[in-house]
């Protein structure tokens, strides 16, 4: 494919007509990641979540700069909402990170919608990544739509994982709540110039020291930063360069952590197509749903009784 061969040049418009093939077909995308796959592996991959209002965008645009001063190439993947008419991001890369659009060969910013998907990111968010790290970027930040407590999913893809706070808007409490504190490498409270921002540092620092294990495992660090002014990031950068050492000396690397969650992920994606695209007998199904409305039949050995006919 000519696109893939320019896209292991570094062609940025190669990549950006990749990631849209990935996005509106699924079936692309699975042709694409085999033959890109090989070149994959050697980027770094940072996720940044939390709630919408404290300030993510601002604190990524203030990341790359740092990132960039340092002589790394960067790729960015913006997760935005989703228009309930165009299924498109709401918020689009040219309003991101304006700043950064003039540093061609050294930025990529993409912008994706969530299209529904609940965790806050896009089925097709890792594959975009995939893209982006054959192409040669060394860091990829992906940057979550920003939708509470099912934002997740990140730490299925990311590396490294920052959860951003904020003073006043009870985030301190959000973060106190099970998941938001196990996917954070690093704990960042934004807008620290605004009142309450050592109270919700307190909050997450008892948080934290309550479920500490006594072990050599990753403990989450906290930071303080004024992203608008740029305060505080070059700390949060020397801190993720240290867990990605720390990654690398345990032998962590998140391929081996969560290689099985991806692939199982995979499996049930292949699934659902198979059984959306299966010719089982319209009538047959019927016939089963009728019975399970007559109670002469349970649905789960309905269930059954159908993936067998699928998969026989």
């Amino acid at each position: 494919m000519e696109l893939t061969e320019k896209l292991l040049k570094g062609d940025i418009a190669s990549a950006a007509k990749l990631i849209t093939m990935i996005e509106n077909d699924r079936d692309a995308a699975s042709s694409i990641i085999k033959e890109i796959f090989p070149h994959t592996g050697n980027a770094y991959l940072i996720g940044i979540t939390g709630s919408p209002g404290v300030g993510k965008s601002t604190l990524v645009s203030q990341l790359v700069k740092t990132f960039r001063d340092r002589g790394n190439s960067i790729g960015v993947i913006a997760v935005d909402a989703s228009s309930p008419f165009s299924g498109g991001a709401l918020l689009g890369d040219r309003i991101r990170m304006q700043e950064h659009q003039i540093d061609k060969e050294g930025v990529f910013v993409r912008s994706m919608a969530t299209r529904g998907n609940l965790g806050g990111l896009s089925k097709a968010t890792r594959d975009a990544a995939y893209v982006m790290d054959a192409m040669g970027r060394d860091i990829i930040i992906i940057e979550t739509v920003g939708v509470g407590q099912v934002e997740l999913d990140i730490v299925k893809i990311a590396y490294s994982s920052l959860v951003v706070l904020a003073p006043g808007m009870g985030d301190s409490i959000q973060a106190m709540k099970a998941g938001i504190m196990e996917i954070a490498d690093i704990f960042i409270i934004n807008k620290a110039d605004h009142d309450g921002a050592d109270k919700t540092y307190r909050d997450v620092q008892y948080v934290l020291h309550m479920s500490e294990a006594c072990d050599d495992r990753w403990h989450p660090e906290i930071y303080k930063t004024v992203a608008s002014e740029g305060e505080g990031i070059s700390e949060v950068v020397d801190c993720i360069e240290k867990h990605k050492k720390y990654l690398e000396e345990t032998s962590q690397k998140l391929e081996k952590i969560y290689g099985r969650e991806q692939l199982m992920e995979l499996v049930k994606s292949n699934v659902e197509k198979r059984i959306q695209n299966s010719d089982v007998d319209e009538c047959l199904i019927q016939e089963y749903v009728n019975k399970v409305i007559n109670r002469e039949m349970d649905p789960y050995t309905v269930s059954e009784m159908v993936l067998d006919k699928i998969f026989m």
